[in-house]
């Protein structure tokens, strides 16, 4: 599992097997630039193997004992634990994140194994007596072949929000990871393998568009999940739906924390410091909007302090609080998306374009930058920025401040920052979001939640 400027492999029945692709993808050290793997558009006859190796494997996979894969995940769970390093410098290599965030990435990822540990729990089916002498039983089974599709910002995390859920339940997986960062996925396969996992039940295969539409369209596969951005996530809904296979799609995000005068100073503006900036602000449930209500916008200048006491560096260093981000272009789109606030009247209070960092003067860095004044018709506010950008905007009263993000068109996560029990009531009542945080600036549930 050492460093390698080779190719990544596929994983298919389960062998590692050089791509006969004439398409490669060069995946990039974010702070060196230096070119970490090359990653191969999956052929069509590579795709045609791995979704016959994974049909092929359900029907034995499928009537293998809750007991036995029970088992497996107990095996997999201690080899994560093992190789916790490994993925942790591929994540840093290949994603950008600092060591303290790829290793949250894959302990995030671990809670999900963790949890299907338990699955002869979640599995259990119903029985009612419905007539004298007639019983209905319900039985949950295995679907079939189905499809993961991970986005880049969380390596370790995505596949295994995927992985386990599908094997344990006896289902086989096609699993494409992003091709920005595969390392961890592969890892993940090769311990996958070396627990005993049977062949062809887990197939990693990697590329851009075609290999998301055959995902989605194939017949053999019966459902896909899907995590990512806007466009992409829109095209696999609607490619796969079509294709009546189940799909669940998770886009796009603009989370906001509601700030009342009330709440606790110091732990409201170290929560938000944290979460508007941390992982560089790429992650799908970033606070990216400080909804400040009243006079909690007279505490904007001492989020800004804590903002510039942030230090960006290299994922290995030590005492990095944020690296870079993924690429150039995500760092020129978060850029541009900053400068159309200031053109649009927004204040710039803290400005984190152009940060040099010594060591890696070829990263794609951008520091804690915060927006002030910022309206709901600014483009900084209608788009996900994803980068360490938080925009501040100001309100007068918490209906105000329902509204505003009732409006929003995003609905993953939002937080109120209050005291008042009746506050929080209200605002947890009234908010349109998938999911509430009370003094909680990422409300993310655990797996045993949905």
């Amino acid at each position: 599992m050492g460093h390698t400027t080779a190719t990544t492999k596929l994983f298919i029945d389960g062998q590692f097997i050089e791509s006969q692709a004439t398409e490669w993808i060069d995946v990039h050290n974010p702070a060196t630039q230096e070119v970490v793997t090359r990653v191969p558009k999956t052929t069509p006859g590579e795709l045609e193997e791995a979704a016959k190796s994974a049909q092929s494997a359900f029907g034995e996979w499928s009537r293998t004992s809750i007991m036995r894969r029970q088992k497996l995940m107990l095996d997999l769970q201690h080899a994560i634990r093992a190789n916790t390093d490994a993925l942790a410098e591929s994540i840093v290599r290949e994603q950008g994140k600092v060591l303290s965030d790829a290793h949250g990435d894959i302990m995030r990822g671990l809670q999900v194994v963790d949890s299907m540990a338990g699955i002869p729990e979640y599995m259990l089916g119903t029985r009612l007596e419905v007539a004298a002498d007639m019983d209905t039983y319900t039985v949950r089974e295995p679907l079939g072949v189905v499809a993961g599709i991970c986005p880049f910002n969380f390596p370790a995390m995505m596949p295994l929000w995927m992985l386990p859920v599908a094997l344990v339940t006896g289902n086989t997986l096609l699993l494409k990871p992003s091709e920005r960062d595969p390392g961890a996925a592969m890892i993940l396969a090769q311990l996958c393998a070396d627990v005993g996992v049977p062949r062809g039940v887990v197939n990693v295969v990697h590329g851009v568009h075609e290999t998301v539409d055959f995902l989605t369209s194939d017949a053999r596969i019966k459902a896909v999940s899907f995590v990512g951005g806007n466009a992409a996530g829109k095209h696999v809904y609607e490619r796969a739906t079509q294709h009546g296979k189940r799909c669940q799609a998770n886009l796009g995000a603009k989370n906001h924390a509601v700030i009342l005068p009330d709440a606790n100073r110091e732990f409201t503006l170290n929560s938000i410091s944290g979460a508007a900036f941390g992982a560089a602000g790429q992650r799908c449930m970033a606070l990216s909007v400080a909804v400040f209500v009243g006079s909690a916008g007279e505490w904007i200048p001492d989020l800004v302090e804590r903002a510039r006491g942030l230090r960006v560096d290299g994922g290995m260093e030590k005492g990095a609080d944020l690296g870079p981000m993924i690429s150039p272009g995500a760092l020129h789109r978060a850029s541009e998306l900053v400068q159309s606030a200031v053109d649009a009247g927004a204040s710039l209070l803290l400005d984190g374009r152009g940060v040099r960092v010594e060591k890696y003067p070829r990263g794609n860095f951008l520091g804690p930058t915060v927006l002030d004044h910022v309206t709901a018709d600014m483009k900084c506010y209608q788009e996900e920025v994803f980068g360490p950008v938080l925009s501040c905007v100001h309100v007068g009263t918490l209906e105000e401040a329902l509204a505003l993000v009732n409006a929003n068109p995003y609905g993953n996560g939002a937080s109120v920052f209050t005291q008042s029990g009746a506050c929080a009531r209200r605002f947890q009542t009234e908010v349109n979001a998938g999911q509430v945080g009370v003094n909680v600036p990422i409300p993310v549930p655990l797996p045993m939640f949905s």
